[in-house]
């Protein structure tokens, strides 16, 4: 691993975000020794993709580190999270949200988590239609889920080129988000975060108003040959 490299690079991609977005550094399938040299700079956000992967690398880590889970979470995985998950992402049914909620009470805690609306022309990619996230939302006043916070939201933009149509996702998403803080069924107060936004179209996610963007190759590099995808 080339430290000096990837501190430039790190440098690099934190010079072009605004200080009030969140940069979470996506970690996944990368070694704690590369995570340590980001923590040793300063960074404390990471995001990870695999429950497994996240259970392992935490104990070899500062205790301090804000953990992030980004990834498509399965029910039967929920148990790998355990007590040092600070947020999670993809939250993309209310059947995931009734396991976390089982989890979270049974580790005595309040978990964050932003509800994932699908925003992208592939139906390959996951998340709740604007219609599935307002009646979730409004259910979490009445509220069977009482071991979750409702953060915000987060969405995965269409994988392509063309750009005008990422901004268009991204910009639907943001006036999405601000139509249900300004509904009457969020706590404004609470309600408060936006996740949109990974290497390739950052800087479409900063200008619809993301409150977080999620960046890995940008800031540690392709990763070699013979790595899991």
């Amino acid at each position: 691993m080339d430290r000096a490299a990837l501190a430039q690079r790190y440098a690099a991609v934190k010079a072009g975000i605004p200080e009030k977005v969140k940069l979470i550094a996506v970690s996944k399938l990368r070694t704690a020794e590369e995570i340590q040299v980001l923590y040793d700079l300063g960074h404390r956000a990471f995001g990870e993709n695999y429950p497994q992967e996240l259970r392992d690398k935490q104990p070899l880590l500062p205790p301090d580190i804000e953990w992030h889970f980004i990834g498509h979470l399965q029910t039967n995985k929920v148990k790998y999270l355990g007590s040092h998950t600070h947020l999670v992402h993809g939250v993309d049914s209310s059947k995931l949200m009734d396991e976390l909620d089982k989890r979270a009470a049974t580790n005595g805690l309040v978990q964050d988590i932003l509800l994932q609306v699908h925003i992208a022309r592939e139906e390959t990619k996951h998340g709740m239609l604007q219609e599935e996230v307002a009646h979730v939302v409004a259910r979490q006043t009445s509220t069977p889920w009482q071991n979750l916070r409702i953060r915000g939201l987060m969405g995965m933009a269409s994988n392509t080129g063309e750009r005008s149509l990422v901004q268009q996702e991204f910009r639907g998403l943001a006036g999405f988000f601000g139509e249900l803080r300004a509904s009457g069924t969020t706590d404004p107060t609470i309600f408060t975060e936006l996740s949109m936004g990974m290497s390739g179209d950052v800087d479409l996610a900063i200008e619809a108003g993301t409150t977080m963007v999620r960046i890995g190759t940008a800031i540690f590099g392709e990763r070699g040959a013979g790595t899991k995808p």
